[in-house]
């Protein structure tokens, strides 16, 4: 990127997008520098140790990195954040022979980007999503995962049909559904085909029609709440099928 190309606050609509802080600068450095444009500093950066790990990837990659404090300061969200990665916005394809989380309708950017790290937690490292959907390369996401967004692959989707033409032959789908047919706590999953874990939208959930989708599964809670948050639930599906499949 040009030193001269003027940057501006995110715009969905941009063909590029930031790390907001130190942690996911690194995390996108070490995993995606084919797609880093710039890195940019403010002088009260008070962390040594991570201004020189940044400044080794920069030129190990050959990254232009340089210290930019009225910059920083325009694209910056909170006044602690000292370093801003620039990188452009990519496609990729999910990997058919490895377990997937599907999200259908995702819109909470805290959410998605808490999913994306639990999923890398429980090394289930593809990603596909339902459109319409929340923007993965909002800044706001990719702070969120800590930066584990650049260790998945995602592929969106314009429908969960054309998931599953792609990949439902290969993989074993789980809608997980307040109306569920099986308790998590007590399904075995498939030994032989890789699983896909499907989940709906925060405030309404997969459609009635999901419950014909392979095998819907039920995350059993106490009736002192109605659900649970879709990150906590996810967290749980990942946990109990990676556990049963190990």
């Amino acid at each position: 990127m040009p030193k001269s190309t003027p940057l501006k606050k995110y715009n969905k609509k941009s063909e590029y997008s930031y790390t907001l802080g130190a942690f996911p600068t690194i995390e996108l450095l070490k995993n995606k520098p084919e797609h880093v444009l710039r890195v940019m500093f403010h002088s009260d950066m008070n962390s040594d140790r991570q201004a020189e790990i940044i400044h080794e990837l920069c030129k190990k990659n050959r990254i232009q990195c340089e210290v930019q404090d009225r910059l920083v300061e325009k694209l910056r969200d909170k006044e602690n954040c000292y370093v801003i990665g620039v990188f452009e916005k990519y496609t990729g394809i999910l990997q058919a022979d490895q377990n997937h989380l599907v999200l259908v309708n995702p819109s909470d950017m805290g959410n998605i980007g808490t999913i994306i790290r639990t999923s890398i937690g429980f090394s289930v490292h593809n990603l596909a999503i339902i459109e319409p959907a929340v923007d993965i390369f909002n800044p706001k996401v990719v702070r969120a995962s800590m930066g584990a967004l650049f260790r998945i692959r995602f592929q969106h989707f314009d429908s969960f049909e054309a998931y599953r033409k792609q990949y439902g032959r290969e993989h074993a789908l789980y809608p997980f559904m307040l109306t569920g047919a099986v308790p998590l706590q007590t399904y075995v999953p498939d030994p032989v085909k890789h699983f896909s874990l499907i989940f709906g939208n925060e405030a309404t959930g997969l459609p009635e029609e999901f419950a014909e989708v392979g095998q819907s599964i039920l995350i059993e809670n106490s009736d002192e709440v109605d659900s649970l948050n879709l990150s906590i639930a996810v967290g749980c599906g990942l946990y109990e099928f990676t556990k049963k499949r190990r």
